[in-house]
């Protein structure tokens, strides 16, 4: 495992690194100090080669997010090496547009870019979503510009009157990729096809933009939207989860007067110290894609990485059919 930290930023810094084979990268993964670790994917072998040397640095890790399989092979080999527990928080799937496809038949209104002046209304739409995906995060005016939601490009889908009925952000196009999220249309306008046509128009806007790919996460266990977005054209890609890690609580120890005390947790003693959770605890559908602690209100890479994890996904699954068809 290589990772890009110098000797005097190896404490705080985050950990952007590689896994190589006969000098040959075979996986990369990122981990920020607030947040958790996103992993391309690894086979199990070099799933629990990262959780060895991740364990050796002293690394904390609250969640895991990564394709289904080396999620949960990371998950095992980070609870055997860290001592702690491993649940999964949600599992998604990962769509990437194939050919756009409107909603037909369209519904009365239009969308629009948001603006300025409408910070007020998108503020309580994105703290209303947070809410809805179980999103423990702070969202206001003093808080906005930290937040993941701030660096999206937002459409408001609108009523023939003018009023807004649906949202939809779209992450800046990196490396080819575009991440459209959030989508929300509040309870009292659903149902009438609001959230179809505003992801059409900002998918369409991230094509426009320079998009190879323009990729989204749902919950898989969302029937509603994964229906919705293969109607729009979107593509399912592979699926993914989100494993929470957990201390073990200390163990009560009977003392020689009858009482009880708990003995120090010996997990815990293995790992370093660590910061508190990040307060944008994901339980939602990044992925969050990228809605799992990608959001740094200072630098820009961490979307980018992230990006980078979404294509090396594409490119795996890509490859796989390769090999499929070659060998039938």
């Amino acid at each position: 495992m290589n990772d890009t930290r110098t000797p005097a930023h190896r404490t705080h810094a985050p950990v952007l690194g590689w896994v190589e084979r006969a000098g040959e990268v075979r996986g990369t993964f990122y981990h920020l100090p607030s947040g958790g670790i996103g992993l391309t994917p690894l086979s199990p072998a070099q799933a629990g080669a990262l959780a060895v040397r991740l364990a050796g640095l002293g690394c904390s890790l609250p969640y895991v997010s990564a394709d289904r399989d080396t999620a949960a092979a990371f998950a095992k080999a980070w609870q055997r090496h860290a001592g702690v527990g491993a649940a999964v928080r949600v599992r998604l799937c990962l769509y990437r547009l194939g050919e756009l496809t409107p909603p037909r038949p369209v519904p009365a209104g239009r969308g629009r870019l948001v603006g300025e002046g409408d910070r007020e209304q998108l503020m309580s739409w994105c703290r209303e979503f947070a809410a809805d995906v179980e999103e423990d995060v702070t969202i206001d005016a003093g808080t906005w510009a930290g937040t993941r939601f701030a660096r999206k490009r937002y459409t408001f889908w609108e009523s023939p009157g003018g009023v807004p009925v649906s949202m939809a952000g779209v992450n800046p196009v990196l490396a080819g990729v575009a991440q459209v999220d959030p989508v929300y249309t509040p309870a009292r306008f659903r149902g009438r096809g609001y959230a179809g046509a505003v992801t059409v128009e900002v998918s369409r806007a991230a094509q426009a933009a320079g998009a190879e790919s323009v990729v989204l996460f749902t919950n898989a266990a969302n029937t509603t939207s994964n229906a919705l977005y293969q109607r729009l054209g979107y593509v399912p890609v592979t699926d993914w989860a989100v494993y929470d890690f957990t201390r073990p609580r200390p163990r009560p120890q009977p003392r020689s007067d009858g009482a009880v005390t708990s003995r120090p947790d010996r997990g815990r003693a293995r790992e370093a110290a660590a910061p508190d959770p990040p307060p944008a605890r994901r339980r939602q559908s990044a992925p969050p894609i990228g809605r799992e602690g990608l959001s740094s209100p200072t630098e820009p890479f961490p979307v980018f990485v992230h990006l980078q994890v979404c294509r090396c996904a594409l490119t795996s699954r890509a490859d796989s059919k390769s090999k499929g068809t070659e060998s039938s």
